[in-house]
């Protein structure tokens, strides 16, 4: 009998090594015929751009080339080559031709269209590295038409593995604006080019941080408790929203010392800068009492909790109005471990945003 259960489990091992692998080889295709048509609907632009335009813009020509090779592209290959399709492939290389291909892809993609090269094969060689997110999610953010926002928001859709749920969750809340509203022309150029790229606590830090996904209508009347009860409920979420690096260690995590309990909210442990980050929920306006109990909460996660190879804890004080004035007064000048943001239950107006970043830029 044991043998027989011995047997059994090592074939069951064996049958879960074989379906990774098989689902890891299914994902590694999947991603390769993705990367090919992206690749290759950005050649269809060229092909249609250069021959309508032959280096100059009439566009009168090109609204006639494109329903006659809708016409007979699909006569010969099928779906997929509509009008819209068509224009949107067209669109694609018009609004990533200029950042994505140097002149050297350029003439080397050129040669493939003219029949020197091998087809869609060199191609994807040739764009390898260039194009990482899947045809839908370029369609989407070709509708984005400020240049920065877009490769940020590209940037960070491929280096968080972003699906396209997430990306527009994500623009419609108006991540980027809120992320550039702290930061200075060169800043924000830089996290267009690179992304977000985490090196101190203020850079895991939003002001105001989105909970629309809660579900808690704006005007409505609860308790602290159910805030923390419907993030838990939605944590997956609200984790997407903290932004990188964060894993969830507990809620109302206990403090003991001197015979007295304290209980920290949420508490999470940011990978990226190896470091605790406690959450403190204030339905209200936070007083210089809530800003010193966080200061305690983070002395004694820096003294007893955390190793002597990780960094200072952070704290954030997530409020539902914040006084700035008395968040500056309260805490020392350099501080770099005490934070507060307002949390936000609806999505925000991302004109008012975009607004309100023109005039930051025109002041500098």
């Amino acid at each position: 009998m044991d043998k027989d259960l011995a047997k059994e489990e090592d074939s069951s091992q064996l049958t879960e090594q074989i379906v990774r692998l098989i689902e890891n080889a299914k994902r590694h295709v999947a991603a390769q015929v993705n990367s090919a048509m992206v690749c290759t609907y950005y050649e269809i632009g060229r092909m249609i751009v250069e021959h309508e335009q032959q280096g100059k813009i009439r566009a009168k020509y090109g609204t006639k080339i494109i329903p006659e090779l809708a016409k007979r592209l699909t006569a010969r290959l099928g779906k997929g080559f509509s009008k819209s399709n068509l224009a949107n492939m067209r669109q694609f290389y018009i609004v990533y031709s200029k950042r994505f291909i140097d002149s050297n892809d350029r003439a080397s993609i050129f040669q493939t269209a003219s029949g020197k090269s091998e087809g869609v094969s060199s191609i994807s060689q040739t764009l390898s590295g260039k194009f990482l997110l899947s045809w839908s999610h370029y369609l989407f953010l070709m509708g984005i038409s400020n240049p920065q926002e877009r490769l940020f928001y590209e940037q960070e859709a491929a280096n968080e593995r972003w699906s396209l749920r997430e990306l527009k969750r994500q623009f419609n809340s108006a991540l980027y604006e809120r992320l550039a509203l702290s930061r200075d022309k060169n800043e924000v150029s830089e996290l267009s080019k690179q992304g977000l790229i985490v090196e101190s606590p203020a850079d895991i830090v939003k002001d105001p941080y989105v909970l629309e996904f809660l579900g808690l209508p704006e005007n409505s009347s609860y308790s602290e408790s159910k805030l923390e009860e419907c993030i838990i409920d939605e944590l997956q979420n609200f984790l997407m929203e903290l932004g990188k690096g964060y894993t969830f260690v507990g809620r109302q995590v206990r403090l003991t010392f001197d015979e007295q309990h304290f209980y920290v909210d949420l508490v999470f442990f940011n990978r990226l800068l190896q470091c605790f980050v406690l959450i403190d929920l204030k339905i209200g306006d936070i007083t210089h009492q809530d800003i010193g109990q966080m200061q305690m909460y983070v002395n004694y996660y820096d003294r007893k909790i955390k190793l002597s190879t990780e960094n200072p804890t952070v704290g954030i004080l997530l409020c539902k109005k914040k006084n700035d004035a008395l968040v500056e007064m309260t805490l020392p000048k350099d501080n770099s471990q005490i934070f507060a943001s307002k949390y936000e239950l609806v999505l925000p107006n991302k004109e008012e945003l975009m607004r309100l970043l023109e005039e930051k830029f025109s002041e500098e």
